[in-house]
Order: C-alpha cells, then structure tokens, then sequence
C-alpha cells in the first residue's frame, strides 16, 4: 500500500507541474492542445473540446503540447494565440509556470504539515554509539561490542549532543594509560566496562570509531512538535522549513555539478525514490509530508536547469531570443530538444535499471 501511495504522490506532482504549464497557457488565451502524463504510448485518452488529455505508459514526466507546429492542427500559423507568435514574456510565463506550481505546491504541503502534524524533530537519546563493524581488537579485548551504547564515562553521564561526542573523546585522549570505567547500555541491558586508552604518542586511544546516538537514525525518533493555534506561526513555520529545503537541494546539485565523479552514484531515479518513499511511509507516514514537498522542490530545481528538454533549456532560448531580437532557428532548437529528451529518456531508463537491480537482495 505503501508503494501505491509514493507513486501517486509522485503522479501528482507530475500532474501539478503540467497543470501550471496548462493553466498559465489557458488564462493567456494560448491554445494548448495536449495534457499528458508519461511518455510513450497511450494507456488512456480524453479528448475535451480543445486539449486532449492523456496517461502514457513511461512515467517519467510529463509535457503540455501546443499546435505550433502540429501538422493537423487547423489554426492558422499567423494565429496570436499560439504560442510561437506571443512575446517573449507571454512564454517564459508558460514554461516557467511548472516550477513554479512545484514550488508553491511544496510550500503548501509544508503549511499542511505544520498545521496538522508539526515540525518534524528527532527525539535524540543521550549517549555515544559504537556503529555496527567497527569495534577493534583494542576495545573488543576490554569487553565493548559492536551497537553498544556508551552513557557515561568514570559515572560523568553523557548527554544528547555534539557535546556527548566531545566530552567522552576528551577524556579518552587525555587519559593515556589511565583505566577508564565506561557505562554502557547493550541491548537494553547496563554494561560497565574498564579498559586503558592505548598511548599514542601522548595520546590515549581505545581502537574504536565512535557515532553520536542522535546521528543515529534508528535510534532515535520523530518527535511532531505542532505550533500554538496561530496561523501566522505555521506559514512562518513552513517558510523556514521552505527555505531551509530550498537551499539544501541547490547546495547539493552544486555539490554533485562540482564534483560529478564523486557524487554521481548517489543521483536517484523513480525506482529508488519510490523505495525511499514507501520505507518512510511505513515508518513513519506523516513523514510522507516532508518526503512530498523535498521532492517537488527538487523536481522544481531539475526543471529550471538550462539543459535540453527541461524548462531551464527552452528558458536560454528565449534568452537567447530577447538579447539576439529574434528567435533560433526552429531547426536547432528542435535538434537540441529531440536529443536532449533521448538523453533524458535515457538517463531515466538507465536509473530504473539500475535502482531496481540494486533493490534486488545480492
């Protein structure tokens, strides 16, 4: 069920950047022929009195048609209601209204989430983890296992933040040689362990990596903290979370742009995101708020990079138009455009691919 609902979640933020395309189109009186969610052949069609509206059997986006260049369409090519023969601002409305409608709509979700579930926290526990396969032969001598849960250090309670971290890793660094009683909760069961940090160079190490517990996902858990009823608190609420999702999406499409050969295995296609989706429904379904509106900024920012077939693209075009006085050449636009949506397609068929192989138990 879970599954069922990512992939309508993700239909529908397909559909609600389409329908900004459609709707900033229609309220100019720009003819728009086409409504179509996918690629690919049709699974379902309705044809209304001017558009007809399709579901396509790739779901890999979407796309508004215009009858431009439709060699059956009837409209004279001199028509002002086509899109070809409006000003430059009339179509950077249109093409630019999908990421808009994506934005929006994200930032809706969030006002949503904040009225009826709350701000999303981590209810940390205190402490400082041992992650799994990484204790050594130092430490495993002294009796410490992988997962188990350091909670003080010589009766000095640790607490629930970087602190936690720094205070037990001061007092192993600075104790070469000197027997340290360590209180250690393992499986839900107190542990005390004695060892001596190793010296180092002056420096006592007990060979092990150590985690903060709250960085720890599944050791901690979401805590909704809801705003007084106040409505101005929940749109400020949601402006920040707005923002503070904005900015990490451009920061990392920087980060993998910069460092492509680093960063590129971590891009993820609709299989994966589908799979992250319905783990964080499962666990959590009013997490899917959050998980919704991440998505949609991130379609959003996808969109409005200047590469062939996304909006970005036919947006330099008209760039290019406004600075030059007149448009490219239709021949080089169609040629750039027809190969960047073989790129994409392609790009989108290698994901699939490769998410659901990688899903598949090795």
């Amino acid at each position: 069920m879970s599954v069922l609902a990512v992939i309508l979640l993700l239909a529908v933020l397909i559909f609600v950047h389409e329908l900004g395309h459609f709707l900033a189109a229609r309220l100019q009186g720009i003819y728009a022929n086409r409504f179509s969610i996918g690629f690919g052949p049709i699974l379902f069609k309705y044809q209304g009195e001017q558009t007809e509206y399709a579901l396509r059997a790739l779901p890999l986006g979407g796309f508004v048609g215009f009858p431009d260049d439709d060699p059956e369409s009837t409209i004279p090519p001199d028509d002002p209601n086509l899109l070809k023969n409006r000003p430059v601002l009339d179509r950077a409305i249109v093409i630019s209204a999908g990421v808009i409608s994506n934005l929006i709509f994200a930032y809706f979700i969030l006002v949503g989430q904040m009225a009826v579930v709350g701000l999303p926290t981590i209810d940390y526990n205190p402490g400082v983890i041992v992650p799994e396969a990484i204790a050594q032969d130092v430490a495993a001598q002294a009796g410490i296992q992988n997962g188990d849960l350091v909670v003080a250090i010589n009766g000095k309670p640790l607490g629930a933040s970087e602190a936690a971290m720094n205070t037990l890793r001061q007092t192993i660094e600075t104790s070469p040689g000197i027997p340290l009683n360590l209180s250690i909760e393992r499986k839900g069961q107190p542990v005390t362990v004695n060892l001596t940090p190793k010296d180092d160079n002056g420096r006592g190490k007990i060979g092990v990596k150590l985690q903060p517990h709250f960085k720890v996902q599944p050791n901690g858990k979401i805590v909704y903290y809801k705003h007084p009823s106040n409505p101005i608190g929940v749109f400020t609420m949601a402006a920040n979370e707005f923002q503070r999702i904005v900015v990490l999406t451009v920061q990392g499409f920087g980060q993998l742009i910069s460092n492509f050969s680093n960063t590129a295995n971590q891009v993820a296609g609709p299989v994966a995101i589908v799979a992250t989706g319905a783990k964080i429904a499962q666990n959590d379904f009013a997490s899917l708020f959050n998980f919704t509106a991440l998505i949609s900024i991130n379609l959003a920012v996808i969109n409005i990079l200047p590469l062939p077939a996304l909006d970005g693209g036919q947006l330099a075009f008209l760039l290019v138009e406004g600075l030059r006085g007149k448009p490219v050449p239709s021949k080089i636009q169609d040629g750039v455009m027809q190969t960047g949506l073989m790129l994409l397609l392609g790009l989108g068929v290698f994901l699939i691919i490769r998410d659901t192989v990688n899903l598949i138990p090795q």
